[in-house]
């Protein structure tokens, strides 16, 4: 089994990386798709117009996530990686009032998004929560292409036949051969063992299988560079969020605050805390806002990690870049075990799936840096999201930020918890972290829908809107 730390890690744009990057992403795909000779293209027959209907997770939140916005811009070929933060209510907007989409190397095609983008609530289609079905129509409004793509996490997105592929071959060989293929955390140990190599020193000969050196580390350093960037960015601004629920910015002025103690030497027995805090919640109102961010493993989980390396560089005094590249490296490889053998889909498995991965990754990745070993580094994964298991997606309004914002500061608190506990012991300990996962899988099986990025149940049914 082999997942790329760039597949982990995806820079893109918020709220969500399910809701709203896959189906980015989605659109862009079927553009793709209609100038390909991958289709029964009738004789003289050409795109016209373009409809789009959203189902399930999607249908229910798709608004308050930015899956409407999502969808233009990913008609209009953008990309989540490339577009800008800063002009998408543009585009969305020229969208809305010519009721045409116009991408590279493509015609116009007639696309009215209050006509030809449904929410579907009605209609779960049977692969994911998060479905999407895409059709092409000729001038006579003959049905000439459709596709169904599905938003699995993490920015992933899969048509319905690639789905039916991944899970009938779930334990298939990877098609990159690498050296460490591990597919359970079992077999991560065992290789790590025969191999005197650390997790991440076998993640990155994993990696080198498909490029250089110099290229993983560029690539990684620039992912963090994404991730540093989204920390400043939230740290700035203040105001409100976008989305109706008048939630405020919190992030400025609680890093004001820190840093005033920090200058005038006042004790805060919370210190650690407050700093892991502060540095997620400036990432998550960042994503909240609709800027650019990093799937780590999702956006909606996306400030635990930059937090908890930004806590190693602020409070460790050897950190240093080479210590950032195994951190991510470590994580990742933990990260592709729980997407492999469980889910990091907020609307497959509730949020234990998105903040108790990122809090298992972000624990694995500080207990490596700061000198773990790989059965200590197993044992701080596990701790982390063994006490996750169980957590609901139960967003208010559909919107990634209550109780998202909060949950990402708390899962950086138990991943550096996790960390600490686990560098304290000798790697021995009950609860596999295989285990672990596979009760995370089951668990999401069987939580209930409501629970599951619906905003049908929990916190977002019991919060009094004023």
């Amino acid at each position: 089994m082999f997942l790329s730390v760039f597949d982990v890690f995806k820079i893109g744009v918020g709220p969500s990386s399910s809701h709203t990057m896959g189906p980015m992403s989605a659109g862009k795909r079927f553009l793709d798709f209609i100038l390909s000779d991958e289709w029964p293209r009738p004789a003289g027959a050409a795109v016209a117009s373009l409809k789009v209907s959203l189902h399930g997770s999607l249908a229910y939140t798709g608004i308050g996530h930015g899956t409407d916005r999502a969808v233009i811009i990913g008609l209009t070929g953008g990309t989540p990686d490339r577009v800008d933060p800063d002009q998408m209510d543009a585009l969305v907007a020229a969208v809305g009032a010519g009721g045409t989409v116009c991408p590279p190397g493509h015609p116009a095609y007639r696309f009215r998004p209050g006509e030809d983008l449904i929410f579907d609530k009605k209609t779960p289609l049977p692969g994911h929560a998060n479905g999407m079905r895409f059709s092409a129509f000729d001038r006579d409004e003959r049905l000439l292409l459709t596709t169904v793509y599905y938003s699995i996490g993490g920015g992933f997105v899969v048509t319905d036949t690639e789905l039916a592929a991944m899970q009938k071959n779930k334990k298939a060989a990877s098609s990159v051969k690498v050296p460490y293929p591990f597919a359970t955390a079992r077999q991560m140990l065992d290789m790590a063992q025969a191999s005197g190599l650390s997790i991440a020193q076998m993640k990155r000969a994993n990696e080198e299988a498909t490029m250089t050196a110099d290229a993983l580390d560029a690539g990684l350093d620039r992912i963090w560079d994404a991730m540093s960037g989204c920390i400043d960015r939230g740290l700035r601004h203040d105001g409100t969020l976008p989305g109706g629920l008048n939630v405020r910015r919190r992030a400025r002025s609680i890093h004001d605050q820190l840093q005033e103690e920090w200058r005038s030497n006042r004790a805060n027995p919370l210190l650690a805390n407050d700093w892991l805090s502060v540095y997620a919640m400036a990432v998550n109102e960042e994503n909240a806002g609709g800027g650019r961010v990093v799937t780590a493993p999702t956006n909606g989980a996306a400030g635990v990690i930059p937090a908890t390396i930004r806590y190693y560089l602020h409070f460790h005094p050897d950190a240093d870049q080479d210590g950032i590249r195994d951190y991510l490296l470590t994580a990742a490889a933990v990260g592709g075990l729980i997407k492999h053998n469980a889910s990091i889909s907020g609307a497959e498995v509730g949020c234990q799936g998105e903040v108790g991965s990122a809090a298992a990754m972000a624990a694995a990745g500080l207990a490596a840096v700061m000198g773990g070993s790989p059965e200590q580094i197993e044992n701080a994964a596990e701790i982390a999201l063994e006490h996750h298991l169980g957590m609901t997606c139960d967003p208010v309004g559909g919107l990634v930020q209550v109780p998202c914002i909060e949950r990402n500061a708390l899962g950086a608190v138990k991943a550096v918890t996790a960390a600490s506990l686990a560098l304290k012991g000798d790697g021995q300990h009950f609860v596999p972290l295989d285990a672990c996962i596979e009760t995370m899988r089951q668990t999401g099986n069987d939580m209930s829908e409501k629970y599951k990025e619906t905003s049908l149940g929990g916190l977002a049914v019991n919060v009094v809107e004023c």
